[in-house]
């Protein structure tokens, strides 16, 4: 594969795990106009640059003026006076080479806006919006309207007279375990009681797998009504046999038609206004008037109103009144249009942010077909960010929040001392707000950013603040330098420690005790609650956002105001069951953790151990401290891997005996495990109660037999091989024929089941015969004098493996993708190919700009309140979002808990 190709493979894949393959390709072949280069003009094309569409050409005739630095990250004080669109181009283009970048500094016509399937206006007159709008319908078009002013933002979509939706969610379709089936009209379903199954009335599922009532295996989508979180109806199964066991129902997913209506009727219409505050309903209802009022008001003015005049103010709300004749809003709120008119001269980088990710989420849609269109207007404020205390206002890089803020807030801003922990795709997003709002950028504010982790391939089609040039390089560094140069004001720091307690002698009393505030980019719920924890011991406030694919959520944590991150979780696992993974897995979910575990057990665990106890003399009396079956476990691996194999080790000498070991493992886990496993629940076996053992969730496995003209069997004996002989410093191969040989060499022991062998059916009865004890005393014990006597100190150290996803030549998804699709194959449980493979093997927690860039709006957003001081829970949000389906839901925080002492209840007070 070209270095060209393989850039823009890794480059897609974020978006591939979140998209799909057939939406990623009608991607890359739509062209998209962006109109408008100020700041949610960049923010929008930057998402949809990374996303990977073919091609986006930014329109713009204004210059640079000093009111665009606030907001518009890719222009330079150098920039003032020339176009913004020309000056952005280098930058854009930089972001994804695979997508063609163009600049038309130029007006907006019909004749450029027909050369796109997808048109997007920024900065627009509300004639345009009309005019253009009307065209783009005509013609098929896509066509999107997007505006912030001030602390109030607005969305419009329209994608035409009937648009195709083929995934309306784009989660994984639903596939549950049956239990039982009725023989009635309608049938009912019982789901297994692992897990809800998630279907709602409507929904479309197909059968497989059913023993006895086999009709349901060869009839098409049935379509399902909802009776309960695990049981549903579906068609009439009176005439079918008797249901016996076994079936899994999977969901269809159904294509859908949306129909749009065009902008001059939709503004029309009260009734497509989507809610996203319902603390705020009529405030959105208002805007909807209030920014057809802006328009008319720019119109006669030839300006925006003048920031706090009254008198324009009052203009506003005349304006608005005159739309509400015809409208006829009962709760018409005029303070919000008035505030409207004060702060509208206003350009913030958080509002862009949010919108501009928004917005950059409809352009997918549009483009791929994938997710729920917007229907048809959005609304969005964050009025409560406003300064307690009035300063109203030498031009400035920060006109446009000061327009809103006031100078006063800004010199607070440039005081701060922020901790952000995280550089990835949220950090670099809230690192590039923080440059335009000047946080921390005064003569004694500070920014210290940590990450531990360094630039990869995959990470550039989100974290946009790199290049491919700084592929190998810290993350923190790189985002450091790169924010600088878009303000070169900013003071930060930047660390490659990991936040843990092996940190804390830098991350002291006295570094936590100098913070205004911290902010996490983290992408595990452990290290959020551990930095919880921190920031709760020291009393400062903690923003914390986080994305899955399309999901999103925010929230700020006040001292003594709102409750802590760990406080908000009832849980920090979804683990699954220990006997699942061994013995019952039912989900391809389960045979990827279980591969994952053989692969932390066989070539990292178990080689750090053998490390430890050559150079630790402790080591043994350590392990023997942790109960006898986990010494038993790990002393037994550790003398395995030290013994030679003539001996009745597993110690390779050879790239033969790698390949003898690895075929052996395979007989072990794919035969003989199985058989065992058989011998002691037979395939009739029935349970106390009379029911069969195999049954629901059970599904009742088969031994395989190797065969070498099996691929996926050779997969896993030559990843297999090459990773056990890597960890004894081995030189493998890849050669098929060459291990084929080999394996002709190799002699499989016969195996017979043993009675003697317990094998548990939950994981409360293994841990009651850990506690009740065994006879592994005296194996260890035997353990402990081969290990002292046979091994000298000085015997040659291990190479464990630490398991990276992202390198296709190192083995290891190859060993996983071949380990788990054996094991379901064991358990005939569909296999997965590799793509699917590698998002949940290796915990790949989709992250894509769209979601990234809305996520840290709304954190900066929560941080313009940290800043002012705001003690009201009122002022602030928590939000959660999925832009796949428009779903937002923007709720005041949590009050702290109470505490009860000498049967007084004391509540957390604002200090």
């Amino acid at each position: 594969m070209s270095e060209s190709l393989h850039k823009k493979r890794i480059n897609k894949v974020k978006y591939l795990y979140v998209l799909g393959h057939e939406a990623m390709h009608r991607m890359g072949t739509a062209s998209v106009l962006i109109a408008g280069m100020r700041g949610l003009g960049v923010e929008i094309a930057k998402n949809v640059i990374l996303s990977g569409v073919k091609s986006v050409t930014v329109q713009d005739e204004g210059q640079t003026a000093w009111a665009d630095l606030s907001s518009q990250f890719f222009l330079k004080e150098s920039h003032l006076g020339q176009n913004r669109a020309a000056c952005s181009l280098q930058q854009l283009s930089a972001l994804n080479p695979h997508v063609q970048v163009s600049a038309h500094p130029g007006p907006l016509n019909e004749d450029l806006i027909l050369k796109f399937q997808v048109v997007v206006l920024t900065d627009s007159s509300l004639d345009d919006q009309r005019r253009f709008g009307d065209l783009c319908h005509s013609r098929g078009i896509k066509f999107i309207v997007a505006d912030t002013k001030g602390l109030c933002g607005q969305l419009f979509c329209d994608f035409g007279k009937e648009f195709e939706v083929l995934d309306q969610d784009g989660e994984m379709p639903v596939s549950v375990m049956i239990q039982h089936v009725s023989k009635d009209n309608p049938g009912v379903v019982v789901c297994t009681d692992d897990q809800k199954h998630g279907l709602t009335d409507g929904s479309k599922v197909v059968f497989s797998e059913v023993q006895g009532m086999t009709e349901l295996n060869n009839i098409g989508p049935v379509e399902i009504k909802f009776l309960s979180s695990y049981s549903f109806s579906i068609c009439d199964t009176s005439a079918f046999n008797e249901y016996k066991r076994g079936g899994v129902a999977t969901e269809v997913k159904q294509s859908c038609l949306i129909h749009f209506k065009p902008l001059t009727e939709a503004l029309q219409d009260q009734d497509l206004l989507k809610m996203n505050d319902f603390g705020k309903i009529a405030r959105h209802k208002t805007l909807h008037l209030a920014f057809q009022a802006l328009h008319s008001f720019v119109k006669k003015e030839q300006q925006l109103p003048r920031s706090w005049s009254q008198s324009d103010a009052d203009s506003l709300l005349a304006i608005v009144r005159e739309l509400n004749k015809v409208t006829q809003l009962e709760n018409l709120d005029e303070a919000a249009v008035q505030t409207l008119s004060y702060t509208a001269q206003g350009d913030l980088a958080p509002m862009n942010a949010f919108i501009g990710g928004l917005a950059a989420q409809e352009v997918i849609k549009a483009c791929s077909g994938k997710f729920t269109p917007l229907q048809q207007w959005l609304y969005f404020d964050a009025l409560e960010c406003l300064p307690e205390e009035e300063d109203r206002p030498k031009a400035s890089r920060y006109d446009g929040q000061i327009a809103v803020f006031g100078s006063a807030f800004q010199e607070k801003l440039e005081r701060q001392k922020y901790f952000l922990v995280g550089a990835g795709a949220i950090g670099c997003e809230l690192l590039k707000n923080f440059a335009l709002i000047g946080l921390g950028a005064g003569e004694n504010g500070h920014i210290t950013v940590t990450d531990m982790d360094f630039i990869e391939r995959s990470n550039l089609n989100r974290q946009f603040l790199f290049r491919s040039q700084d592929i190998g390089k810290p993350k923190s560094e790189v985002a450091a330098k790169a924010v600088c140069e878009m303000n070169p004001r900013m003071k930060i720091t930047a660390h490659q420690n990991r936040l843990d307690p092996d940190s804390e002698g830098v991350y002291d009393y006295n570094f936590f005790m100098g913070l205004n505030g911290v902010a996490a980019a983290l992408d595990t719920v452990e290290a959020r609650v551990y930095l919880d924890r921190r920031c709760v011991q020291h009393l400062k406030p903690l923003l914390e956002g986080g994305t899955l694919g399309t999901k999103g959520h925010t929230l700020a944590v006040v001292p003594h105001l709102t409750e802590s991150y760990e406080d908000g979780k009832s849980s920090f696992s979804d683990a699954i069951p220990l006997c699942t993974l061994r013995n019952f897995p039912h989900r391809i979910e389960h045979t990827l953790q279980w591969a994952r575990d053989q692969f932390e057990g066989l070539f990292k665990q178990t080689p750090e151990n053998v490390n430890l106890f050559l150079r630790d003399s402790a080591f043994v009396e350590r392990t023997l401290s942790h109960g006898d079956a986990e010494a038993l476990e790990i002393l037994g691996g550790v003398w395995n891997s030290l013994e030679g194999m003539a001996a009745g080790g597993q110690r390779p000498s050879s790239w033969e005996d790698c390949v003898n070991w690895a075929r052996l493992k395979w007989e072990t886990v794919y035969n003989n495990d199985i058989r065992q496993l058989l011998h002691c629940f037979p395939p009739d076996e029935v349970t106390s109660t009379g029911l069969p053992f195999w049954s629901g969730s059970k599904r009742c496995p088969h031994p395989l037999t190797f065969d070498p003209n099996n691929v996926t069997h050779m997969e896993y004996v030559v990843a297999a091989a090459n990773l056990y002989g890597h960890i004894y410093g081995i030189s493998g191969t890849r050669d098929l024929t060459a291990i084929r040989n080999i394996l002709e060499q190799v002699h499989v022991p016969p195996f017979t089941p043993k009675s003697t062998v317990k094998i548990h059916v939950t994981d409360e009865e293994m841990e009651e015969d850990k506690e009740r004890g065994s006879d592994d005393a005296a194996r260890l014990e035997d353990l402990k004098v081969k290990l002292a006597a046979s091994f000298p100190k000085s015997s040659t150290q291990l190479y464990p493996i630490d398991f990276e996803k992202d390198d296709d030549s190192n083995f290891h998804m190859d060993y996983i993708v071949a380990a788990s699709n054996l094991r379901a194959e064991n358990y005939d449980i569909p296999a997965a190919d590799r793509h699917q493979s590698k998002r949940i093997a290796g915990k790949i927690i989709p992250a894509i700009a769209t979601t990234t860039a809305a996520v840290a709006g709304l954190m900066c957003l929560e941080l313009l309140k940290l800043v002012q001081g705001h003690q009201k829970i009122t002022s602030y949000r928590t939000a959660y979002f999925n832009l796949a389906v428009q779903y937002f839901v923007l709720s005041l925080p949590s009050r702290p808990q109470d505490f009860e002492v000498s049967n007084s209840s004391i509540h957390p007070q604002p200090l």
